[in-house]
């Protein structure tokens, strides 16, 4: 991980990469747009040993259901954590490593046509396990579904929208401008999952199959996850037969300039490792895994 100590051409929320080779250095360059470099990775994990390990965690009165949702938040911010690469991001033609680890998720408020959407925001710290992380996630969808409190990130947008449109439009080109150079006030950005390791979306919840998201050429987040929906998959065993299982479809977005292929299918097979292990998440999340 990135040092705390900055240098000159670091910016507030990470390192800036100096001694790289070539290749990134030019990639920066001549592809300078996050979203002109997207890659799309599908994935299909068997909920099997998610389930059973669910049926462990949710005893009897427990508050705050553990759900499949908390095992992958879990697994995705192990995985960032221990194959840093994915943990990096391009902004002003320059290649950057974060200082910590977040992962980010939208919040809706309420399930119905007209509710609202809250940004919400995860530091995960190397000690952390799946049950902080279970526990952080439960504050903050607590505090924005019942308190009906914005944080800052939603407070700016609504100033935003308030102004007269030409001064709106304005105003936001020059955010815009201070964001490629890092220099958004953290107050406007401290939310917002567009600045995170990874940002989450769970289609799942809305009854929604996984598919591709787009990444943004706002903010830094250069990993994108899509959850859809749990189904019942025909799969083949070891004898060649057919079993019906219960499988989850993960979609990932990824910058294919911050790693190369290798590097990318390496850590997909350790988040996959993860979650179909979901016991190896109640260790820290700075703790090797042997996976090979």
């Amino acid at each position: 991980m990135a040092e705390n100590r900055r240098k000159w051409g670091d910016r507030r929320d990470a390192k800036l990469l100096r001694n790289v080779d070539s290749l990134h250095f030019i990639m920066g360059v001549i592809y300078p747009n996050r979203a002109d470099n997207e890659a799309y990775i599908a994935e299909r994990i068997d909920l099997g040993p998610i389930k059973e390990y669910l049926a462990k965690k949710n005893v009897e009165g427990i508050a705050f259901k553990y759900t499949f949702f908390h095992v992958i938040v879990a697994a995705l911010v192990k995985t960032v954590t221990l194959r840093p690469k994915l943990n990096r991001f391009y902004a002003n033609e320059n290649y950057y490593e974060r200082n910590k680890v977040t992962a980010g998720f939208v919040i809706k408020k309420e399930f119905s046509d007209t509710s609202e959407e809250a940004m919400a925001l995860l530091d995960a710290k190397p000690t952390d396990t799946v049950d902080t992380i279970h526990d952080e996630i439960f504050r903050q969808v607590t505090q924005c579904r019942g308190e009906q409190k914005k944080n800052s990130t939603d407070e700016s947008m609504d100033i935003f929208n308030k102004l007269p449109r030409w001064l709106s439009k304005l105003a936001i080109r020059f955010v815009r401008w201070l964001d490629k150079h890092g220099w958004v006030p953290k107050a406007l950005i401290s939310d917002d999952p567009n600045y995170a390791s990874v940002f989450l979306s769970n289609l799942g919840s809305i009854r929604l199959k996984s598919g591709y998201h787009h990444l943004t050429n706002w903010g830094t987040c250069s990993l994108f996850c899509i959850i859809g929906e749990k189904k019942w998959t025909p799969v083949y065993d070891e004898h060649g037969f057919v079993e019906m299982r219960e499988t989850l479809d993960i979609g990932l977005t990824v910058d294919e300039r911050i790693a190369d292929g290798y590097y990318y299918a390496k850590s997909v097979r350790l988040f996959k490792y993860l979650v179909t292990h979901p016991e190896l998440l109640e260790r820290p999340l700075s703790e090797e895994v042997d996976y090979e």
